[in-house]
């Protein structure tokens, strides 16, 4: 035996994976070959032997020796062929081997490799196949990508698209066209053509050809004109193999298959939709401009913008989005008045309902009713494309037969025949495209429109209703059609018969050929079944090429099967035709038919024979005879139930209702009605069956009463509401209108005899709606409106929010007949009964029978989002929108989704603009009469709101408030308004008018009540109000409290007499003394207590009928509070005294074991129900002492507030018993957090801690159940909107997880991390935080709850995403990089977040030397390991104690709790600081000083950056955020200053303020900075200015240094207006809370004029540069702070200051004084905001014209018009001549506007100066001044004057125009209402501004401006009287400018007279003579040049403009 052979025997005694992968190829060749024997062997799937070799094949595979690889590849097919689907684990690996080293290798190789791949495709690989195959033409060989094309193809063909997805092949082609190599681009175009066999040629047309080019193209369309048919699988996956028994088995035992197999084996069509990728074409139409584009007012643009629509609209697949404005702009322009517009709007939604399919279902039933309208246009263009959107919207499924019934009704009734033929047309369409299931459920809906439509007068109309007609018969057979043909005239039942008839041999036509074709499909499937089983044939994709092809008659044959297919559909639907009435069971209800000769045979010996042949007489007098006889026979019959059927059909039948004799007639009826009377159970059935005929006999006077007995008879068997809904199809379609007028009288009676019970009212109303009223006939009307009439007895007013489209004629009618029947209610009793049960009857009848709407679907985001707009306009529209969705609901809705839209309104209340509020009231009126009841837990608390609008001063809003209210009480009880009322009436934003309002509506209300006991709650308010300055108030007051007293019982009276005083209480005693009830009002404690508790009950359940317990204390509590004295002396009335013996909490009986059992162990919180809240009062009545127990439960938050303290002082001395009662209180607890008083949960929030301290230092731990109560509450309330009860509860949470366990409250956390409330997640991730910093050791079993921390990172929220990226940063800190197996699956983005966080944090851990992160874990861990627990335990202390420490440390230094959220844990900066001007300007917000520095070293690098920068981009970035800046910076001055008081470096105080120097260098900055923030940093430098201890601190000399030229900069470079307004307040006493440090001896006084002083300071550097400002600032509000500031002082304190010459008073007059003196009369037109028509007149004006008079006096400036001594005066009534140098300045200006027309540059300046000269002098003419020009010059300035007038009404004006007119005294000024005129002279002004001006704050002495006082004080006596109420005290406060007495012609007359004087003082102030003035004059030493008065210009008539246009548009209040 040779080596060799030795080597191959000891070979196979290895392991397999020896020998498949030893070093000798020999060894490893017989390996394979053994495996491949192995797997042939292998009979089961399952052998474990397969799963042990599988693992092999993909190293086998890549076996570098070629036939080792080949034999390996044998191997692989013999596994894949013994294995089942799960080998497919291992396919990834294989396939991957065999794509790298198999396609490139020997072609038998190749050929095994693609064996592999469909084998692989068997067993359900196909995504694995389809992957490597990717790869797999990715090669650089492109002898490897022909193999994988060719395996592609084979897959394809061999198993069909089912099982090989043709949309991955089709994405990999494109790449595959432009190969370099042929025979690659040779094979992808035989897969493309294999390709359009399987999913036809079109979708691969529109989805590759595009990326082709076009040289493929073509030689592509040339072949494809040779494939035909459609493909068929030839090969089956694994599992259908093995379900299925063989196919040879098939094919030899079977014949041909039968249609219903070839049916089956039809491969289904591949939908083109579902290959294509969708495509977002709202993001490309936003760019497009197509909304600009669709408002241009030119119809090409529309059409443009909409072409581009409808070109974006046209791709295949569009991806689904909001298209609900697209759709509302696509109705606005299909009713286009352009055509081409209106048609490529149609398109349009065409190509987007083919794109969108049933994603746009929602717009084509919004669209829908807008098209159908539109096809009454006749153009043929139009009518095509709406014709082609309607089946595009309806094959796309946009729209089904279900959804469009209504909107068909409506086009049907339309009035054009077109609209009614073409909506027919397209339903037949509709029909003929849907299934068959479809259309049955339909068939009722449409037959009766067309049955209709068949009368129509135009034949067009009614050829299509047959052709709908006929569509429904191929459908679903002639079934639905029976009925409705027997009502057809003979004519037209013999064409609809025909037309069936037609159809359906068409439809049958093709069944020969289909079974002929059939054979062949068979034949053909059995032969290629037969070929698949044989040897694996490789097939190559070239081959479908036509030079390569073989010949093969396959796809024929194929052809063949899809015709077959097709028509064998047909022949089904026709088959069933015959067979679907023999089998389709016949309804209860509708009687099966039944000929004479069966019902004789089935009646037996019932009746005589006789009898029934003389009914069958022609003489009438025997069938009369034989009536009688038999109706005998009928009374004597005794078992009646089991005949009625068959004697009913025996009258029907004969003598029939055709019978002609009346006699007979009345016999007839007769018999019937007694078998319905008398019959125990009379069939429905049998009603049928007779009550057509009844009804034409109540047609016939002669017979009609008889008939009606019938009918009643029949409603008292089976219920009217049958009767009725089968008599509303006979009396709409019955050609005799007395059918339809007497049943509808006969339907009254039964309402009458019925009621309402039994009725759908909705239909009924519905029937006499489209029916009744609709009648031309008069009769059918009136009885119409008797029937109405009737259910309005029954119903009430509410039927007529059904019948609102009505005519109004007949709605008039309708009053009339409601009058007559007036609404009954409960009393309107029936008068009959009804036996059987009826199963259609309603249950809910009466009252609210009539049916609410459902409209929570009309509520949309999109209304809802609207109704919160910018512009009022759409804001408007949607409160509209609102009353739309009423209307439509015919005004009765549901609450449904009525919450969100309630929210959305109430925002309305409190619009700005009155109009829209007064709307949004009418519509909450609306909103409640339609909601009724419901309202009241629907509404949300809005009825507050709503009595909030009475405050307004405006008497229409009061009345629309007061129409609320009125349809609020009638929807709701009066005595559920009242808490609200209470609320209202204490609220002191209620004005007098308001309160008398609201007190006389309540009185109306109460005067019709009975004895309800909520009314006294109104007492205490009315009593208050009975206190009121206003004597209309108290009137009002005194009617509601006689009128509460009417309603209230004597006994709640007594019990609230403890709350009122004054006179109201003498006023209740003197009505109550009649009854004897004269003695005090508090006897017994027993009395009390129930009365409270019983009150208690009342309001909770109310107010927690919402869901939250709501009014408890801030609706019922007033907010007038009594004086301390009596407020104590009611709080402790004598059985108070009496109980303070003894204890205060009694757990004698207590068993609280029993109350813990009771308690439901829930994570997530509930709000306390009802039963709860009551059980909870019942035991701390129980339990509490009695004066404990009612404030508690008092309703008025102050007393709970005092039972709180009483609990806190007893806290000391309770021992067990406060744990005995521990879970009562805390339930109480959970009360109060669920209410929204403040104070009550603040004082909560303060005992809580104390009593877990108490508990602590008892070493009493929580129980599970105590917990279970409140932890849940205190969790989800814990995101709390305001931040200091956040605050408090997240360090009340801490102090409870330490005490109670922190394992066990870390579930109760994790529930509020998915809570819906934001800042409660926020809270509850922070916790987290804490809790893995503190407490890590103890929830390290919780760590997989960061799951869901982490996945909060993808909230939109910035903050929880914050707050997340900072507890896991946390976590990382702790756990280092442990932390990514606890974080969960993550996305790329939010793993790159953790990131940096993570990154940042390991920098800042660097920075404090705290290691790396997760270190101290593994340390700990290593301690425990080597020196046992103790040491860890130790350092776990020694950790916690100094992370403890830096928390004391943060909280010292004053930042908020709240930091960690907003920038990191701890607040520590990393190593390389803030890396961007967020971070700054957050670590300056939030950071402690030190760490802030660091922060503003990267503000001050961005400011100099910014003030380098050329361009400027930069900059104005910075200022956007300047205010924020300034804002944190001015915040951070006290903190910084006190952090170095402490003893600290003065760095960060230095650093502050260098940073807020560089910001206020910069103008641009300086200016962008807000009033508001100007104030609070003033305020904080000049009090650090005046504060003793900065010299002390280190470098306080340089500190303040640079605090004194930080307040000149902001003097210089500030906005200017806001420093003189924020100056001027400052002048006010400042709050003493403001100053930092705390008293020292010096009093408050003394500090503030202290402070006065530097203010004065501040002002006398502004008022000096005042000059060179003037045109800087808003002299209109430093007037009116002025204003403010003197009356706030009033006239007695500025004469008592005069005299004690107090600086802030002269220096406010100094600024007065200067800027009377600059601006001289003009200063008037400044006024807008002082309310100058109010009395008494402002104490400014007074100054005003003192100052004018003195300053005239000294010859500074020329006196005003003589005589103009009152403001109301007016100059313009006596005009003074004019002066030639007027005139001749008029001349000047004239010729120098003409010089600038004549010019092209400056012509448009010119013309509109020109026009501004002939508004304000129209007496001046013009043209005089052109006699020498020519008459072409002369018309170009009339036509330009006539366009500049155009321009102007259409608000085009230019305002900034240059214009100098000086007014001419002798021109009367007209009334200037246009764009104001610009400053005359202002260069000349500049020219003289003076700037040698010294500072000198010590020279405080101006005897000019002071030496006046005893004059001013005397004019101001005559002209002004002190205010009669004092102003408020607060500094920022403005005052409201309003007009009382004032009118426009007065101010018209005022601006006149101004513009006359400014004119008189300047036309000679060139040659007055300069005036030196002593500087001694003027208010520190503030320099005068010699100034004459400027003319009146834009300044000066700025305000009085201003103050006219809001006059006008009624802006202006009272003050």
């Amino acid at each position: 035996m040779s080596e060799e052979e030795k080597l191959l025997k000891e070979a196979k005694k290895l392991p397999w994976e020896d020998r498949l992968f030893h070093k000798n190829w020999k060894v490893r060749n017989e390996a394979n070959i053994d495996l491949a024997s192995l797997c042939d062997s292998i009979r089961d799937p399952k052998d474990p032997r397969l799963r042990e070799i599988a693992p092999f094949f993909k190293k086998t595979v890549a076996d570098s020796n070629a036939p080792v690889q080949e034999k390996a590849l044998d191997a692989l097919i013999a596994f894949l062929k013994a294995a089942d689907a799960d080998a497919g684990r291992y396919a990834k690996e294989v396939c991957d081997a065999i794509v790298a080293k198999c396609l490139t290798g020997r072609p038998k190789s190749v050929e095994k490799a693609q064996a592999a791949f469909m084998l692989w495709v068997e067993l359900e690989a196909v995504d694995v196949f389809l992957d490597s195959m990717e790869k797999a033409i990715k090669n650089k060989v492109a002898k490897a990508v022909v193999p994988a094309i060719d395996v592609m193809f084979q897959a394809l063909s061999d198993f069909g698209a089912r099982v090989v997805p043709p949309k991955r092949i089709l994405k990999m082609l494109p790449e595959l066209f432009d190969h370099q190599d042929q025979n690659v681009r040779a094979s992808s175009k035989g897969l493309t053509l294999e390709l359009c066999r399987w999913i036809g040629k079109d979708p691969v047309k529109s989805i590759l050809f595009e990326k082709m080019r076009d040289t493929m193209k073509k030689e592509l369309e040339a072949e494809l004109v040779n494939v035909t048919g459609t493909a068929k699988p030839s090969r089956k996956i694994r599992s259908e193999q093995d379900s299925e028994p063989e196919h040879e088995a098939v094919s030899e035992a079977s014949v041909p298959g039968s249609v219903e197999e070839s049916v089956a084996d039809t491969p289904q069509e591949i939908d083109e939709y579902e290959l294509v990728d969708p495509v977002d074409i709202l993001t490309l139409l936003e760019k497009s401009g197509f909304w600009d584009g669709v408002k241009a007012t030119k119809w090409s643009e529309r059409k443009e913008a909409v072409a581009e629509l409808t070109k974006l609209a046209s791709t295949k697949k569009i991806a689904p989005g909001d298209f609900t404005e697209v759709c509302r702009t696509l109705r606005k322009l299909v009713t286009d008045v352009n055509m081409a517009v209106s048609v490529e709007a149609i398109q349009a939604i065409g190509n987007l309902a083919r794109g969108l399919r049933t994603h746009f279902s929602g717009g084509s039933c919004f669209l829908l009713p807008t098209l159908l309208e539109k096809l009454k246009e006749k153009k043929p263009a139009l009518t095509e494309s709406l014709t082609q959107t309607l089946q595009a919207m309806h094959k796309a499924a946009c729209l089904n037969l279900v959804d469009i019934v209504e909107d068909v009704k409506t086009g049907t009734k339309n009035k054009v025949p077109f609209v009614r033929s073409l909506t027919l047309s397209w339903v037949t369409f509709c029909i003929e495209t849907s299934n068959k299931a479809v259309v049955l459920k339909v068939h009722k809906d449409y037959v009766p429109i067309c049955m209709e439509c068949l009368n129509d007068g135009t034949p067009d109309v009614r050829d299509a209703a047959f052709s709908v007609l006929t569509a429904i018969a191929k459908s679903v057979g002639m079934r639905p059609l029976e009925r409705s043909l027997e009502k057809l005239d003979d004519v037209r039942k013999k064409k609809l018969t025909e037309m069936i008839a037609g159809s359906g041999s068409a439809v049958s036509g093709g069944t020969s050929t289909a079974t002929v074709q059939n054979s062949v499909g068979g034949v053909s499937s059995t032969e290629s079944m037969q070929f698949s089983e044989g040897s694996f044939v490789r097939k190559s994709a070239a081959s479908m090429l036509s030079a390569k092809r073989p010949t093969s008659a396959a796809p024929a044959n194929k052809k063949g099967a899809s015709v077959k297919s097709a028509s064998n559909k047909k022949v089904d639907g026709a088959g069933r035709l015959e067979t679907a009435k023999l089998t389709e069971p016949p309804e209860d209800i509708e009687p099966a038919e039944m000929n004479l000769e069966e019902i004789e045979s089935r009646l037996g010996s019932l009746i005589q024979a006789d009898t029934i042949s003389q009914l069958k007489s022609a003489l009438w007098k025997e069938r009369l005879e034989a009536i009688s006889s038999l109706k005998q026979q009928v009374e004597g019959l005794q078992d009646l139930d089991q005949s009625v059927d068959i004697l009913i059909r025996l009258f029907c039948a004969i003598p029939g209702w055709n019978e002609k004799n009346v006699q007979v007639q009345h016999q007839v009826i007769e018999v019937v009605a007694y078998l319905a009377s008398t019959a125990t159970k009379f069939p429905k059935k049998c009603v049928v069956l007779c009550l057509l005929g009844v009804s034409e006999r109540v047609a016939d006077i002669k017979t009609r009463a008889h008939a009606m007995k019938c009918l009643t008879s029949f409603s008292e068997a089976v219920g009217p509401g049958f009767v009725f809904e089968r008599l509303y199809k006979i009396m709409k379609e019955h050609k005799n209108p007395k059918v339809l007028s007497e049943g509808l009288l006969w339907m009254v009676s039964a309402v009458e005899d019925f009621g309402v019970s039994h009725l759908k009212l909705k239909d009924l109303i519905d029937f006499c709606k489209d029916t009744g009223l609709q009648s031309s006939a008069a009769a059918t009307r009136n009885a119409t409106i008797k029937v109405l009439g009737a259910l309005h007895k029954f119903i009430g007013p509410d039927i007529k929010g059904f019948l609102t489209d009505v005519k109004p004629a007949l709605l008039s009618a309708l009053d009339a007949e409601y009058e007559k029947n007036p609404f009954e209610g409960a009393s309107a009793a029936p008068k009959k009964t009804v036996r059987a049960s009826e199963s259609t009857s309603l249950s809910a009848g009466g009252l609210d029978s009539l049916p609410r709407e459902d409209i929570s679907g009309k509520i949309t985001p999109s209304l809802l989002k609207s109704l919160e707009s910018p512009d009022w306009k759409v804001r408007l529209e949607s409160i509209e929108a609102v009353n739309k969705i009423l209307e439509e609901a015919n005004k009765r809705i549901q609450p449904t989704g009525t919450g969100e839209l309630f929210g959305a309104l109430r925002e309305r209340l409190y619009d700005s603009n009155k109009n829209l509020v007064m709307a949004t009231l009418s519509t909450i009126a609306g909103v409640a009469s339609a909601l009724g009841p419901a309202v009241e837990k629907a509404s949300k608390g809005i009825l507050l709101d709503i009595l909030k609008c009475l405050g307004d001063n405006k008497k229409h809003m009061r009345e629309s408030t007061l129409s609320t209210l009125d349809a609020w009480n009638a929807a709701v009880h009066f005595d559920k308004m009242v808490p609200y009322i209470t609320s209202a009436l204490t609220d002191t934003k209620l004005g007098a008018e308001g309160r008398k309002d609201l007190f006389d509506w309540s009185s109306m209300q109460l005067s019709g009540l009975g004895e309800v006991s909520d009314t006294v709650l109104l007492l205490k308010p009315a009593a208050t109000a009975m206190m009121d300055k206003s004597s209309d108030v108290r009137k009002a007051a005194e009617g509601c409290i006689g009128e509460i007293l009417g309603v209230s019982g004597q006994e709640i009276i007594e019990k609230n007499l403890k709350d009122i005083q004054g006179p109201a209480l003498s006023l209740i005693l003197e009505r109550v003394k009649p009854y004897g009830s004269s003695q005090e009002p508090i006897e017994s404690s027993k009395g009390v207590s129930i009365g409270l508790a019983s009150k208690t009950n009342t309001k909770v359940a109310k107010s927690t009928s919402n869901g939250v317990t709501k009014h408890g204390n801030r609706t019922i509590t007033s907010r007038v509070v009594p004086t301390k004295g009596s407020r104590s002396e009611t709080m402790f009335s004598i059985q108070d005294i009496a109980l303070q013996s003894q204890a205060l909490l009694n757990v004698k009986d207590s068993n609280k074991e029993e109350r813990e059992r009771m308690v439901v162990r829930k994570f997530k919180f509930e709000e306390p129900r009802i039963d709860q809240i009551q059980d909870l009062e019942n035991e701390m009545m129980k339990y509490f002492r009695e004066d404990l127990h009612r404030r508690f439960l008092s309703t008025d938050f102050k007393k709970q507030v005092d039972g709180l303290e009483m609990l806190q002082k007893a806290l000391p001395s309770f021992g067990k018993e406060i744990t005995e009662v521990l879970d009562i209180l805390l339930r109480w607890f959970v009360v109060q957090f669920c209410k929204s008083n403040t104070t009550c949960l603040l004082k909560v929030l303060e005992f809580l801690p104390e009593l877990f301290d108490s508990l602590k230092g008892d070493a009493y731990a929580l129980t599970e159940s105590e917990a279970a109560i409140f932890l849940p509450c205190l969790i989800e309330k814990m995101g709390h909107n305001i931040e200091k009860v956040r605050e408090k509860m997240r360090d009340l949470t801490k102090q409870i997880v330490q005490m109670y366990s922190v394992t066990k409250s870390y579930p109760y956390i994790l529930e509020g991390l998915r809570s819906k409330n934001n800042r409660t997640r926020i809270e509850c991730v922070d916790l987290v935080g804490f809790l893995i910093d503190h407490h890590g050791a103890e929830i390290s079993g919780h760590l997989k709850s960061l799951q869901i921390v982490a996945s909060l990172t993808a909230e939109r929220d910035g903050e929880i995403r914050k707050a997340a990226l900072n507890t896991l940063a946390t976590g990382y800190k702790i756990l280092g990089e442990d932390i990514w197996r606890y974080v969960g699956k993550l996305t790329n983005a939010q793993k790159s977040m953790l990131d940096d966080r993570f990154k940042w944090k390991v920098r800042e851990m660097e920075k404090r030397r705290e290691g790396r992160p997760g270190e101290a874990r593994a340390a700990l861990r290593r301690s425990v390991r080597e020196n046992g627990p103790d040491v860890a335990e130790q350092s776990g202390e020694v950790s916690q104690s100094v992370v403890s420490g830096a928390i004391f440390a943060r909280k010292l230094y004053g930042q908020p709790d709240s930091m960690e959220r907003h920038l990191m844990p701890n607040m520590l900066v990393g190593v390389s600081g803030p890396t961007n001007w967020n971070e700054a300007m957050d670590i300056i917000s939030f950071g402690s000083p030190e760490q802030s520095v660091e922060g503003m070293k990267v503000v001050c690098h961005e400011l100099a950056q910014a003030i380098n920068d050329s361009e400027g981009s930069l900059m104005d970035e910075l200022v956007k955020d300047a205010d924020r800046l300034v804002s944190c910076l001015g915040n951070k001055v006290a903190k910084s200053f006190d952090f170095s008081l402490t003893g600290a470096s003065s760095r960060s105080c230095k650093y502050v303020l260098n940073t807020l120097m560089q910001t206020f260098q910069n103008k641009r900055l300086a200016h962008a900075v807000k009033e508001n923030t100007l104030d609070n940093l003033i305020t904080e430098l000049l009090l650090w200015l005046l504060d003793e201890r900065v010299p002390h601190m280190d470098d306080g000399s340089q500190l303040l240094k640079a605090l004194n030229v930080l307040m000149l900069k902001i003097l210089d470079n500030a906005e200017r207006t806001s420093s003189f307004v924020v100056l001027i307040n400052l002048l006010r006493p400042l709050d003493p809370s403001r100053w930092p440090s705390p008293a020292t001896n010096e009093t408050f006084g003394a500090r503030n004029q202290k402070f006065s002083d530097l203010v004065v300071k501040c002002l006398i550097k502004l008022t000096k540069v005042l000059q060179s400002t003037m045109y800087d600032v808003d002299l209109d509000r430093i007037l009116q702070s002025i204003h403010v500031y003197l009356q706030e002082l009033g006239m007695e304190e500025i004469r008592r200051r005069a005299g004690a010459d107090d600086k802030p008073l002269r220096m406010v007059k100094t600024v007065l004084h200067e800027l009377v003196k600059l601006r001289g009369a003009a200063i008037k037109g400044h006024l807008s905001l002082v309310p100058i028509d109010m009395m008494p007149q402002p104490i400014i004006l007074a100054y005003i014209d003192l100052n004018l008079e003195t300053l005239a006096a000294a010859r500074m400036l020329t006196s005003t018009v003589p005589g103009q001594t009152h403001w109301g005066d007016s100059g313009a009534n006596n005009p003074t001549p004019a002066t030639n140098s007027a005139d001749a300045q008029l001349k000047q200006e004239l010729a120098a506007i003409f010089k600038k027309i004549g010019e092209k540059q400056t012509c448009t300046i010119g013309l509109y100066e020109l026009y501004r000269i002939s508004q304000l002098y129209p007496k001046v003419d013009i043209f005089a001044q052109l006699q020498n020009a020519s008459e072409a010059f002369r018309t170009y300035i009339r036509d330009g004057l006539a366009q500049m007038e155009k321009n102007a009404a259409a608000g085009r004006t230019p305002s900034s125009l240059p214009i100098s007119t000086p007014p001419p005294a002798s021109l009367t000024v007209s009334s200037p209402e246009f764009a104001p005129l610009s400053p005359v002279h202002a260069n000349s002004l500049n020219d003289s501004k003076s700037s040698s001006a010294k500072f000198e704050p010590a020279n405080l002495n101006s005897p000019q401006s002071y030496a006046e006082d005893d004059r001013a004080g005397n004019a101001i006596n005559a002209r002004v009287v002190a205010p009669e109420n004092a102003l408020s005290d607060q500094r920022n406060e403005r005052f409201t400018s309003g007009v009382t007495s004032g009118t426009l012609d007065a101010i018209r007359e005022r601006m006149k007279s101004m513009q006359l004087a400014a004119a008189a003082g300047n036309i000679d102030h060139g040659t007055q003579p300069l005036i030196s003035v002593n500087d001694s004059l003027n208010f520190g030493g503030v320099e005068n040049p010699a100034l004459g008065i400027l003319p009146m210009d834009e300044k000066a008539l700025s305000g009085l403009q201003a103050r006219m246009e809001r006059l006008k548009s009624g802006a202006l209040e009272s003050l």
